[in-house]
């Protein structure tokens, strides 16, 4: 069984195979696809950035296809980053300036209100059927700095209480357990059914 994650970033394909690995799933990239298109992420939302790439990507290569839209969502700063996430701080998605800016948004905000979520949307395009959208959620808190040395994008200032850790404190094996990817692709695994029959072809 093989499926293609829609994204280039080397980071996402490592869990993304690390979680399909067990299930027995095959999982290839759009590195692997040099000559898919680049999409637009025009969406107001994760599940609707997730869609459109999905499908369009599905529609170019004509097999099952799953798009990850993901990003960090921070109440002090009224859900920001969101869907801009990546490029919070420019259009080069530099993982240290997105989280320079942030730190910096963020140094006269109080601790306890610091709250924060990393979410993830998954959606699942399988040419000749209905789109299928799961979201995960991981809750947490932004530190005041950089902490551990582990993942990328914004782990290294997401703390996680329950484990009083950061994200780059987590070995993926750890962090593939309650991250919001893993928490995503726990609810596509509930419909795995959805999934076997796109890829048993």
């Amino acid at each position: 069984m093989k499926v293609i994650i829609a994204t280039k970033n080397r980071g996402k394909v490592k869990e993304f195979e690390a979680l399909f690995e067990e299930k027995g799933i095959q999982v290839e990239s759009l590195l692997d696809f040099p000559d898919a298109p680049d999409v637009e992420e025009t969406g107001a939302t994760f599940a609707e950035n997730a869609k459109i790439k999905a499908e369009t990507i599905a529609m170019k290569l004509n097999m099952p296809v799953i798009a990850d839209d993901s990003g960090l969502v921070i109440d002090a700063l009224d859900g920001r980053p969101g869907v801009f996430s990546a490029r919070y701080a420019g259009v080069e998605k530099n993982d240290e300036k997105n989280i320079d800016k942030v730190l910096k948004e963020m140094e006269s905000v109080e601790n306890s209100k610091r709250t924060a979520r990393f979410v993830c949307a998954l959606a699942v395009a399988i040419p000749g059927k209905e789109t299928l959208i799961v979201e995960g959620r991981c809750e947490g808190q932004i530190t005041r700095e950089r902490v551990g040395t582990y993942g990328f994008g914004y782990d290294p200032i997401f703390y996680v209480p329950k484990l009083n850790k950061t994200m780059a404190e987590l070995p993926k094996e750890e962090k593939n357990k309650i991250s919001h990817r893993a928490m995503a692709i726990q609810k596509l695994g509930e419909n795995m059914s959805f999934l076997l029959k796109g890829t048993s072809a």
